[in-house]
């Protein structure tokens, strides 16, 4: 055992991932942005420990994960409401603990969403690749080992030194401000009507806002596709290649759309009909397979003052 060793992974589940807010700067090298893909519940989880906001965590996908603590400390969990208890005893999510040596920490799959965020006081200290902790698997980049492997069976990772002011046990936000993940409401996601657009024909714009899509199993961190009613047409040509935002709608051949997540490719050659706001990327973050959703015209600067708001309230900016 590292003798500064804070947490041992017992069992990391489908996957579970060292993340921070992503690798930025790098796209014209071909690198994926990567990071936490429900920023929101990841910044939460920093922010109620009074870590830096960019404090690398676990990101824990569908549950199934176990690890034992072997430094005392605080951690807290975010996100999709899972199961948790420490040592048996069950643990509210979004609510701050202590924790002690020897404590058995678990999150079960969760009743609703598909990501939750572990996180301790401090942080976990993990060395930088390119600028940040993030892993990204289809780069070989981030994580404990730098080479983009998830955490496996047997991993410690060190406690940083990343707090701001000091944890308190049971410190949670107003019940207002925890997000809200629903299994059976339709979710209205806003986008940025940008890119090839107005290349579209106005009947095919309309279609894109009049009709219920459906989240499929086709869904990773690096993008979901979903499944319409109607597929769109692209009437021209193929376009060259060109920069891929995260939160950007693509247009496939069979007009089933695709929304790029954080571990997406930098560069994508499908036309693109806009780009989803911040919290509508939260959002989609947490749409298990067979949601409903629908989408909703935004103006780019409505979104540009969420992202400034949000930046500013998790202290990102400055």
């Amino acid at each position: 055992m590292s003798t500064n060793a804070h947490l041992k992974i017992v069992q990391p589940g489908l996957l579970a991932t060292v993340q921070d807010r992503g690798r930025f700067g790098h796209s014209s090298q071909g690198v994926s942005r990567g990071g936490a893909v429900d920023e929101r519940a990841f910044l939460w989880a920093n922010k109620l420990l009074g870590n830096a906001p960019n404090a690398p965590a676990i990101e824990v996908t569908l549950g199934g994960f176990k690890a034992t603590v072997l430094t005392p400390g605080f951690a807290v969990v975010c996100g999709a409401p899972g199961s948790v208890s420490r040592n048996g005893q069950p643990q509210p999510n979004w609510q701050v603990f202590a924790i002690a040596a020897g404590d058995e920490i678990d999150i079960l799959a969760p009743a609703r969403g598909l990501r939750c965020y572990l996180a301790v006081a401090g942080g976990f200290d993990v060395p930088l690749t390119l600028g940040s902790a993030a892993t990204v698997v289809r780069d070989g980049l981030g994580g404990l080992r730098g080479d983009g492997t998830p955490l496996q069976v047997g991993d410690e990772l060190a406690k940083g030194c990343a707090s701001m002011y000091p944890a308190v046990v049971n410190r949670r936000p107003k019940h207002e401000l925890i997000p809200r993940i629903s299994a059976h409401s339709e979710l209205q996601l806003a986008m940025v009507p940008v890119a090839q657009f107005g290349q579209f024909s106005a009947d095919e714009q309309q279609r894109l806002f009049h009709q219920t899509y459906t989240v499929t199993a086709q869904q990773d961190r690096m993008g979901v596709r979903l499944q319409g009613e109607q597929g769109m047409h692209w009437p021209h040509q193929q376009i060259i290649s060109e920069p891929l935002p995260v939160g950007a709608i693509q247009i496939p051949p069979d007009g089933r759309p695709i929304v790029m997540l954080n571990d997406a490719q930098s560069l994508g050659g499908y036309p693109k009909v806009g780009v989803l706001s911040w919290s509508a990327r939260m959002a989609l973050a947490q749409a298990t397979a067979g949601t409903k959703v629908r989408f909703v015209a935004l103006e780019l600067g409505h979104a540009q003052d969420e992202l400034r708001a949000a930046e500013l309230f998790f202290g990102c900016t400055g």
